[in-house]
């Protein structure tokens, strides 16, 4: 007889190599046909609803790995709260208007912009921004994520942009829409006015000089042959220069130095006198800067006045203590200005270019004006220094290029009015990091308003009508008529047609006496269009509610999307959209730089997907500390990859013991289990509870490194380390093996289910392995519940002993080893000998020998008795020797009593009865 037949070795179907570049395909054709989304919906229909609501991304080109990070996570939440009590919509989303259309349809020389109409460029737009939908679609299918793909919302959906228009009607209702004469960033690149969302930092190079304005005026306070000195970095603003700002509460000082009599900050001089080189300076005088007030001098080579004013924007963190001011070109110097009945002097165009406002220079590009404007000041004596510093800088966040502050007309959404109604809803809503918080509560306390208005073509039109007067027409019957009409018709119908067609039938105004309107051309900015997603897709669909419970993106979105959906929200409801606020970091190559074209160091997730599969990225997103900026690079994920290959070798594992398991009928109730498998269950329920508590905190690095730890320790390292024996050797039905499969099905089931969410590619491919199993996909069951046993705490206090004890045995056998004493650990005999508190419930555990995997176990006397020879640890004396006796054939066992049955010569006792009663059929 061959006794390897005799012995019922691991048995499965299941793929030991996990080749998930081809098989996840496979898994999702099959999600397809059972159409896995509206499954899911039915079967948890009923439920409490968690409605986690996604920020669009921007439809053009192929997905980056931080949107694979954004998609992935949403993922996990998604399918985690299906599987444990909730039923889950989840709709993705798309953000479709906007330059970078634009500038793509323009860059591909397919579009001939010049020669179309605004309605047919739009359509071209929209025909682009669809095509980079349905590329980016697949992409995020491709990486797992479970979503109403065929019904997503799309921001140039008809429907969508209806909602919107009643947003931005119910803010004009409200009061919180106006049109207004202010600075706002400019982006000559784009020709288009930016929010703070669309602004970006980088470092700039960049002009400091330092400007001496003649006293005309000292109004008693400064003598005439006094020059106020100020410092700027934008010598191309000068031309447009009105006024001088001073900070009333700080002293200034006039000194004489350089041969001039100079006005500047007392705090700041010293600083000064370094930086413009003055070797001896005398100070004449000392005023306060509200003594100041009113105060005029010239213009360095304009003939026109610059008036000294009192700010408290005035810092003494750098420069002079006395401010150029441009009313045309800085919130602070328009606030200021206005106080003072300054005029708004705007000397430059929409591209940049100066204007005839600033004679000398006009038809020059503000950058290149610099140097003209630096050498007229040389001229006029008044340049004191020049020099190039590199700063941080506001850039277009889509062009890359320098942005300007530039006055002109804009509509605006007041903050200011709506200030404290948002201040309060922030403290309302629960932000993860709470740092969140703080971080939107400052930027929202010091905003003003918000410039709503961008100057391109392809966007949701702002619905105002001018009449004759030029008065702006915005009621509540024009607004709701057009409503209607891009609820039927979508936005393109506000440039198809005359102002006339777009009122309601029979519209007049008092603006208007002869019945001739004119229409808005300005588009809304496209944080409008995102920000109003709350109303215009948890409101309009059925399968959704408002707030959402959850908004989950980039922490660069506190000055976008968080921001911009709840400026919108608060001013339409007086509530945040949402309840709560999860933020993730930034994706950093391997070694934290920023990832960029040009460095080469861009981790492409569709590259990484076909090879190493969309499970991986998963579980590489799951073992991170999202919430600070993470990194990844092909050895992080190398690593990831082999964290995968112990979870799914452990699963293949448990799947191949548990071939001709049925565990309706082969399970063996918990109080009939061996100890030590009480205490694998009785760990494994806290496992459970450790996961799902973490899932619900959002803690995804502690389901990983829980998950991971008790594949790889608790369970190969030990537990299916010390049943091996037991699985193999004894007879199928006997109830040590039982007890042993029964264990072995929970784990099977309980990790398959708490991997789902994040492996979900795997567990779906394990499910179908699983006896017993009726349910299509693991995407279709809970979560699996803990159960607590009678005396656990004190079973797992003494088995936790144990494997204390463990561990000095296999220290023991190491040594040995080493020594050359014993091979492997099944050639040695073991003597233990435990300090007395421990030796008289070790003499109660059975089968010693097989869970420390020797041939012989058994207890001498205590720690104190022990022999010289035995080694010496915290609880107890090892003693490890060759087992005596010959090797049974079949279990490898060393003993003196293989071949006492004269019928199995080369077998064990045990093996012998085994084979006798259940294999030997003479």
């Amino acid at each position: 007889m061959n006794y390897k037949d005799t012995l019922l070795m691991p048995k499965t179907e299941f793929p030991m190599r996990g080749n998930l570049p081809q098989r996840e395909p496979q898994v999702q054709e099959k999600w397809e046909e059972l159409n896995i989304y509206q499954k899911v919906q039915e079967h948890t229909k009923g439920r409490p609803s968690f409605i986690l609501h996604d920020g669009p991304p921007y439809a053009n080109g192929d997905i980056h790995v931080g949107h694979a990070e954004n998609k992935i996570l949403k993922d996990i939440i998604v399918r985690y709260k299906s599987m444990n009590g909730y039923n889950a919509p989840y709709v993705p989303g798309w953000d479709t208007h906007g330059l970078p259309i634009e500038t793509a349809l323009t860059k591909s020389g397919k579009v001939k912009r010049k020669e179309m109409s605004v309605a047919e460029f739009r359509k071209k737009c929209e025909e682009y921004a669809l095509t980079q939908v349905d590329r980016q679609r697949g992409q995020f299918k491709r990486l797992g994520v479970r979503g109403d793909w065929e019904n997503p919302y799309i921001t140039l959906n008809k429907a969508y942009e209806a909602r919107q228009i009643e947003v931005f009607g119910e803010m004009v209702k409200r009061g919180f829409i106006y049109k207004g004469l202010k600075p706002v960033y400019w982006s000559p690149s784009s020709e288009s006015a930016l929010a703070e969302a669309e602004i970006e930092y980088y470092d700039k190079r960049s002009a400091s000089i330092y400007v001496a304005f003649p006293v005309k005026d000292g109004k008693g306070v400064l003598d005439q042959d006094v020059s106020i000195v100020i410092w700027t970095t934008t010598p191309w603003t000068i031309p447009a220069n009105l006024g001088i700002s001073v900070h009333p509460d700080l002293d200034y000082v006039v000194v004489e130095a350089a041969g001039r009599k100079l006005l500047v900050a007392q705090a700041l001089l010293e600083q000064l006198q370094k930086e413009l080189e003055w070797n001896e300076v005398s100070v004449l005088q000392t005023v306060k800067g509200k003594e100041l007030e009113y105060v005029v001098a010239k213009h360095p080579f304009y003939d026109r006045d610059s008036l000294v004013m009192c700010g408290e924007h005035v810092t003494t963190d750098a420069g002079t203590g006395a401010v150029h001011t441009a009313p045309g070109h800085g919130e602070d110097d328009f606030l200021v200005g206005k106080r003072y009945n300054l005029d708004v002097l705007c000397p430059v165009d929409d591209r940049g270019v100066m204007t005839k406002e600033a004679p000398g220079f006009e038809g020059l590009f503000y950058d290149e004006a610099n140097k003209n404007i630096t050498q007229k000041l040389e001229e006029a004596g008044a340049l004191l220094k020049l020099s190039f510093i590199t700063h941080s800088y506001p850039h277009d966040w889509r062009t890359k290029k320098p942005v300007i502050f530039r006055a002109t007309a804009q509509w605006f959404a007041s903050i200011k009015g709506m200030r404290e109604d948002m201040l309060n809803a922030v403290k309302e809503v629960n932000w993860i990091p709470n740092w969140g918080e703080t971080r939107l509560f400052n930027m929202i306390k010091d905003r003003e308003d918000w410039c709503i208005s961008r100057q391109r073509a392809w966007g949701v039109p702002i619905p105002v009508f001018y009449g004759e007067d030029g008065e702006p027409i915005m009621t509540e019957e024009t607004i709701n008529h057009v409503v209607g009409l891009f609820r039927e018709h979508g936005s393109n119908v506000w440039f198809e047609r005359d102002a006339k067609d777009l009122l309601p039938e029979g519209f007049t105004s008092p603006h208007s006496p002869n019945g001739r309107f004119t229409k808005e051309t300005d588009i809304m900015d496209v944080w409008f269009d995102s920000g109003s997603s709350h109303w215009s897709v948890l409101e309009e669909r059925s399968d959704l509610t408002r707030p959402a419970d959850l908004y989950l993106e980039g922490s660069d979105q506190y000055r976008g999307w968080f921001n911009s959906s709840l400026s919108t929200s608060v001013a339409i409801t007086g509530k945040a959209p949402y309840k709560s606020v999860l933020s993730h970091g930034f994706v950093l190559d391997g070694e934290g730089r920023k990832m960029s074209k040009s460095i080469g160091n861009v981790m492409d997730p569709i590259k990484v997907m076909n090879q190493l599969g969309a499970d991986i990225l998963r579980l590489w997103v799951s073992s991170v500390d999202y919430q600070a900026d993470v990194r990844v690079s092909d050895e992080i994920l190398k690593q990831v990859a082999e964290v995968y290959r112990k979870i799914r070798n452990t699963m293949r594992f448990l799947l191949g013991n548990l071939n001709g398991f049925d565990p309706k009928t082969n399970a063996v109730p918990f109080e009939e289990l061996g100890q030590i498998d009480q205490y694998m269950l009785v760990k494994l329920n806290k496992l459970i509870d450790r996961v799902k508590k973490s899932y619900d905190e959002y803690q995804f690095l502690a389901v990983y490194n829980a998950i991971h730890n008790f594949c790889t320790i608790d369970l190969s390292s030990f537990y299916l380390d010390i049943a091996k024996d037991t699985l193999y050797i004894q007879a199928e039905d006997d109830i040590k093996r039982r007890s042993i499969q029964t264990v072995l099905y929970e784990a099977l089931m309980a990790i398959t289910k708490l991997t789902a969410p994040i492996l979900t590619h795997t567990a779906d491919e394990v499910w179908k392995y699983i006896p017993g199993v009726t349910e299509e996909s693991v995407q279709l069951t809970s979560m699996p519940e803990s159960v607590s046993y009678p005396g656990e705490e004190e079973l797992v206090k003494e088995w936790d002993r144990f494997m204390d004890l463990r561990d000095e045995v296999l220290k023991a056998l190491e040594v040995a080893r080493n020594e050359k004493v014993i091979g492997k650990s099944l050639t040695a005999s073991i003597t233990l000998y435990p300090s007395a508190d421990v030796k008289s419930w070790l003499e109660n555990v059975e089968d010693l020998n097989k869970l420390f995997i020797v041939s012989e176990a058994r207890i001498g006397g205590t720690k104190d008795e022990a022999p010289e020879e035995a080694v010496q640890y915290d609880q107890l004396a090892v003693s490890v020797k060759p087992a005596e006796g010959e090797t049974c054939e079949r279990c490898w066992v060393v003993s003196p009593e293989v071949g006492t049955n004269e019928k199995y010569p080369t077998l064990c006792p045990s093996c012998a009865e085994i084979v006798a009663n259940h294999y030997d059929k003479e």
